[in-house]
């Protein structure tokens, strides 16, 4: 992790909850380096002096996000605002913001047998990605997308998260 840009972080506790994981911020900034390391790595990005913001909210916070942004009126793991092309084509640094739900995070975890701090980080991970273009909307992308995460987060020491589940291609 030494060759990859430079890029600023900020971490927003917004909520409560979240001092019950004390190191939640170095957990996300580690995982969102990351992310961007093994992308930049992948795909060349140029992405010196890039700037992320990542808001660490609760089920009510991200709801109203969830709601107001994507009309969707229901709580979520992780939201991810990407900051438009035309932006960053004019030299906006602010790669965009990522939203992570406490309770969500921490129901999913306990359902999947996985560590608060495993499944923060491998979010952290998946809102990074958005944020510099994969998505999953198709079965090609969730593909590449999952493989990407599965390497990041390899280089975490975290659990392959898709591993009890169908590959992308065969899920219906």
């Amino acid at each position: 992790m030494s060759d990859a840009p430079a890029i600023e972080i900020d971490v927003l506790v917004e909520a409560p909850a979240w001092e019950g994981v004390p190191d939640a911020e170095s957990l996300v900034t580690r995982a969102v380096i990351a992310a961007v390391e093994g992308a930049a790595t992948e795909y060349e990005l140029d992405i010196e002096g890039a700037e992320i913001a990542v808001m660490l909210t609760d089920d009510a916070g991200i709801r109203a996000l969830n709601r107001d942004w994507r009309g969707k009126d229901k709580a979520t793991n992780v939201l991810s605002f990407p900051t438009p092309e035309v932006a960053r084509g004019g030299g906006d640094p602010h790669l965009g913001d990522i939203a992570i739900a406490f309770e969500t995070l921490e129901r999913e975890a306990a359902g999947e047998n996985k560590s608060i701090a495993d499944h923060l980080q491998h979010l952290s991970v998946h809102g990074t990605l958005h944020l510099l273009g994969y998505d999953h909307e198709v079965p090609e992308e969730a593909e590449e997308m999952e493989a990407m995460e599965r390497t990041v987060l390899l280089t975490l020491g975290v659990s392959d998260p898709y591993a009890e589940t169908e590959p992308v291609s065969q899920a219906s």
